[in-house]
């Protein structure tokens, strides 16, 4: 198996937490979902008022029709907006839980993976990861995403108007799923080098928070901001170009939504004029027009969520993956104070060569062992392995009679 295909094996038992994690909030989806079934039935409101106001109370001249058909279209609009309200409401609500759920997993993960490669990115990004995954889950691209499913359900009622403006809508819906294809296409490159630059960036000044008065005492700190500044120049001017790309499809697309709203009126318009359509149907053909863009317009608008997102998720799914959760350990009685290593060999993580090898020694409880050398000898080394933070590459290390492990 070559490292790729590994590498995707190995990330499935990250993608397997996340997913269980999320699996904890599988009916709250159900009933957002539900409700924005509701909302996006309730969406017909407007066109279906328009259509009687038009047809029916213009040519009746009704004054108690009109007075009805308003306060049932308020009230209509009422429930769809408290209905709109609750399902926000869960989703963020889901992705606090999913945060919560896995914030303690996912620090643990991160001090762990850490103590064995200190410049792991991952690793150093996983909190701000699993803050991105709760902000989509409530973020409008996701309802939009549930709103997604109901685009058939407009067009085919503008179909039931006419054909041909059905096919008008159909046709312009072609083109805005295309724009959004290209801006995917185009975005994710750029969006996704953002986010590496942020976290470099932001990985160089917690490194230079952490060393303030090292950097201030050898007198490194101008030096020391003028590196930071490019890094950050150079993240600022990589968001930019996301941002810039995004922004000139969301343009496009909503640019293009109005014209073609407007030439839905206008193809309405000559319609009416040749008797073949009502007045009525003009103006809710050109409503449900809006109304079957309006989930893919809005998921380009927040595309940058859905991809750092994504983004996030395959990184913690990979950083889960490789430190999994720490078995269940037994339960032993209080350690005796005595220290025993056999034939102990340790090797840095991410290397090859051991820094230590053969080492074997015993304490009796009460003993004491000083270890000196010089700069590089492998003393801190003794002491991550005495402690249980390196693994030893051979032999062993017993605390009380017992493996560290």
């Amino acid at each position: 198996m070559d490292g790729a295909a590994q590498q995707i094996v190995d990330r499935r038992a990250g993608i397997a937490e996340l997913s269980a994690a999320r699996a904890v909030s599988r009916q709250a989806v159900a009933v957002a979902f539900v409700f924005s079934a509701l909302v996006n039935l309730l969406m017909l409101t407007a066109p279906l008022y328009m259509l009687q106001v038009y047809d029916r109370v213009l040519v009746s001249r009704s004054e108690e029709t009109l007075l009805a058909l308003t306060l049932l279209m308020g009230f209509l609009f009422l429930v769809m907006g408290v209905l709109d309200h609750a399902r926000s409401r869960i989703m963020a609500r889901v992705g606090a839980r999913i945060q919560d759920q896995l914030d303690a997993r996912v620090l643990s993960a991160a001090f762990r993976r850490l103590t064995l490669a200190p410049q792991d990115s991952a690793a150093l990004a996983a909190q701000k990861d699993l803050d991105a995954i709760a902000r989509f889950w409530a973020s409008p691209v996701l309802l939009a995403c549930f709103d997604a499913p109901w685009t058939p359900f407009f067009a085919a009622a503008i179909f039931v108007f006419h054909p041909w403006l059905g096919y008008l809508a159909l046709g312009g819906g072609v083109v805005i799923v295309g724009l959004s294809w290209l801006n995917q296409r185009a975005a994710d490159a750029p969006l996704h080098a953002a986010t590496l630059a942020s976290l470099a960036a932001d990985r160089q000044a917690d490194t230079l928070k952490a060393e303030s008065e090292l950097i201030q005492a050898l007198g490194m700190s101008g030096a020391a901001f003028v590196r930071l500044k490019l890094r950050r120049d150079r993240a600022l001017e990589a968001a930019l170009q996301a941002t810039d790309i995004s922004g000139r499809y969301s343009v496009m697309i909503r640019t293009f939504r109005m014209v073609l709203q407007s030439a839905m009126l206008g193809m309405a318009a000559w319609l009416v004029l040749r008797q073949e359509l009502s007045a009525g149907a003009m103006i809710a053909a050109s409503i449900l027009t809006g109304r079957t863009l309006h989930p893919v317009e809005q998921a380009v608008a927040q595309w940058s969520t859905l991809t750092r997102a994504r983004q996030a998720r395959t990184r913690l799914a990979g950083l889960l993956a490789q430190s999994p959760p720490a078995p269940r350990r037994t339960e032993l009685p209080r350690p005796r104070g005595e220290l025993a290593v056999q034939s102990l060999t340790v090797v840095p993580p991410d290397a090859t060569a051991p820094v230590l090898r053969g080492v074997t020694f015993h304490l009796a409880p009460g003993q004491a062992l000083g270890v000196i050398g010089p700069s590089g000898s492998g003393k801190s080394s003794l002491a991550r392995a005495l402690t249980g933070i390196w693994q030893p590459a051979a032999g062993c290390v017993r605390l009380g009679g017992a493996t560290l492990d």
